[in-house]
């Protein structure tokens, strides 16, 4: 049973006990050596009184005068007195016992006797004397004997206790021995122990409580302490760990943004930057697939862009959604970002991610001045849910998506300039060459008109070489032209610009044309567009010049490739003489197709007709303000 008294309380217990020995001790010293030197005087008054006695013997038989005598009387009779009462101003009395009360009773009783004979008139003869005298000694001596007896047991008592108090001295010395063992150094070794063990980080070290005095609550302090450094060093480790581990994934994400960034920094083509995004991402939000869906015109409509690791029938499935028909398409307004899982989306009409085993779906919705152009579709076999950091982590790299829109748009804005510089610089290359040789063809015609009414044959000659010299210029100035002229479109969407180049065929040639659109597919950059219109203009201005055809059909298949089709029903042709008539339209459209890696096909027959294929493919795209904008495809 573990003790409850306090250390100060045991100590004081253990003093008080040692004390209280002590004094007792002391004291019945004290009262032994009281009585040795008490019984020592008395001890002396009795020896005296035998001096006394002889004395008053040696008066008695001198004949010495009687009032001596009876003064050497009383003076014994003091003694005796003396020793029956003791001395109150010294120690002096006789310790008496039974033995030496019956010893001085004696004494007394003698002592009568003697004084009879002393007074006794006239006096006995000196031998009786003597004789009297020698008896009494007898009795005195008897008396002083027990004194002495006694005395000497006092001795043997101090003696004893002196033992007693050497073996006390001993004792008390072991015991505090014991005492400051038990209670004080034990405890305080058991403390430094743990102490050393708490210095080498060993925290799960416990200090045994064997009591509940002042060092079994240090003890019991020293524990709690141990507990709570323990508990502190182990909370310490795994804040460590989790800030370490929480650095690392920044760290991670800081190098994927990088990586990201400088990509999206070099990238010179949509499919190019959207591809290595896609791959980039997806690993490190550790996503099982993704897919980059992109929003036309139509914001009701989402096109996959491009995606990793998606499944292939749910890439043909999912090429083109609409809003609302599965859980991730939702409408352009929409601008947060979402986690979905799919199983509570069992109502919705397309049931494609659940069927490929994914659980949840993490829709990111990418930004541009406030619209939305499209979204980053995460999908997760798993139940998946988004942390603060891994949501700016998201959001941040959609930013850099849209950033990187931003950055083609600008540099498109400035091929943009360029091309408008080169239009202008074209404007004034007609102005200063063609403009100026047909000037010249007209002062020509007019001398050729003179000569001839003049009937003047050598003027006649020169004005037709200088004619013709004129015209041979003027056809190599519009040949290099036509081989640097440019053209511009106004929308994201060729099907407009189509349409009003069929317009301009029908109302300058006065040939139907017709023109049908089928597939779906992300729009074309506007500088390919530029491309496109001259070949279907080169094409339309050969159907003119040559096919005398009385229809024009154009078919335009949109998808991963585009394909345009360019069909007549003229006369066709099929002889080299025939094709290098129209050598330089087809150079231009091949040289056209080149720019932007697409082909061009023509396919004709005698009486059949022709027809032109453009395909351009989606993998050719260039950093032009056409080939941001579709990225961009919102309406302003």
């Amino acid at each position: 049973m573990r003790n409850i008294a306090s250390l100060s309380t045991k100590l004081v217990r253990i003093g008080a006990a040692l004390l209280v020995v002590a004094l007792v001790s002391i004291g019945l010293t004290l009262w032994v050596t009281w009585q040795l030197g008490g019984g020592a005087a008395a001890l002396n008054e009795a020896g005296r009184m035998r001096m006394q006695t002889w004395r008053l013997t040696s008066t008695v038989q001198a004949q010495m005068d009687e009032t001596e005598v009876h003064l050497l009387v009383k003076q014994f009779d003091d003694s005796i007195e003396l020793l029956r009462n003791g001395d109150s101003s010294r120690p002096l009395f006789v310790p008496w016992s039974p033995v030496v009360r019956t010893q001085f009773q004696f004494v007394e009783l003698a002592w009568q006797q003697q004084k009879a004979i002393l007074l006794k008139r006239p006096q006995m003869d000196r031998v009786k004397l003597v004789q009297a005298a020698d008896q009494f000694l007898l009795v005195i001596d008897s008396f002083v004997f027990s004194i002495e007896h006694q005395l000497s047991s006092l001795t043997a008592i101090l003696n004893l206790f002196q033992l007693l108090m050497m073996a006390l001295a001993i004792g008390a010395a072991v015991i505090m021995v014991y005492t400051g063992y038990h209670y004080v150094i034990h405890p305080l070794s058991r403390l430094r122990d743990g102490l050393k063990k708490i210095e080498t980080a060993q925290f799960s070290v416990r200090v045994e409580v064997a009591s509940n005095d002042e060092f079994g609550q240090v003890a019991q302090g020293f524990n709690r302490m141990a507990a709570t450094l323990q508990a502190l060093y182990g909370n310490l480790e795994s804040q460590v760990q989790a800030k370490t581990q929480r650095i690392a994934a920044q760290k991670e994400r800081l190098e994927a943004l990088y990586q990201v960034s400088a990509y999206l920094a070099k990238s010179n083509s949509l499919h190019e930057m959207s591809q290595e995004f896609a791959i980039q991402v997806r690993k490190l939000m550790k996503a099982d697939a993704l897919a980059i869906r992109w929003s036309g015109e139509d914001v009701g409509k989402f096109h996959i862009l491009n995606s990793d690791q998606f499944p292939l029938e749910m890439l043909e499935e999912e090429k083109c959604l609409m809003a609302g028909t599965c859980a991730c398409g939702i409408s352009a307004l929409e601008s947060r970002t979402r986690v979905i899982p799919i199983r509570s989306h069992d109502v919705a009409p397309l049931q494609h991610c659940s069927h490929h085993g994914f659980e949840t779906l993490i829709s990111v919705p990418v930004k541009l001045h406030n619209k939305v152009l499209g979204e980053i579709d995460l999908f997760f076999r798993h139940e998946m849910s988004l942390t603060a950091e891994e949501l700016e982590l998201v959001d941040t790299l959609a930013s850099h998506l849209a950033s990187a829109v931003e950055g083609m748009r600008a540099l498109a804005l400035d091929r943009e300039a360029a091309i408008s510089g080169e239009r202008t610089m074209l404007a004034s290359e007609l102005h200063d060459s063609i403009a100026q040789s047909l000037a010249f063809l007209k002062i020509q015609s007019r001398l050729l008109r003179n000569s001839i009414a003049h009937k003047d044959e050598i003027k006649i000659s020169n004005s037709m070489d200088e004619l013709d010299q004129g015209l041979k210029e003027s056809i190599a100035d519009v040949r290099e032209l036509l081989l640097h002229f440019r053209t511009r479109t106004q929308s994201d969407d060729i099907e407009a610009a189509v349409q009003e180049t069929l317009q301009k065929f029908q109302h300058q040639s006065g040939i139907p044309a017709t023109c049908q659109i089928r597939g779906e597919g992300l729009p074309l950059a506007q500088d390919v567009q530029i491309h496109v219109l001259h070949v279907l203009q080169e094409s339309l201005s050969n159907v003119r010049k040559h096919a005398k055809a009385s229809i024009v059909r154009i078919e335009i298949i949109k998808g991963d490739i585009w394909q345009f089709d360019i069909k007549d029903d003229g006369v066709g042709f099929n002889s080299d003489a025939e094709r290098d008539q129209l050598q330089v339209g087809l150079k231009i459209m091949q040289e056209r197709a080149q720019q932007i890696g697409a082909q061009v096909n023509v396919r004709s027959s005698t009486g059949q007709g022709t027809l032109v294929t453009l395909r351009v493919p989606r993998v050719k795209q260039t950093t032009t303000r056409a080939a941001a904008n579709a990225f961009q495809l919102i309406q302003p």
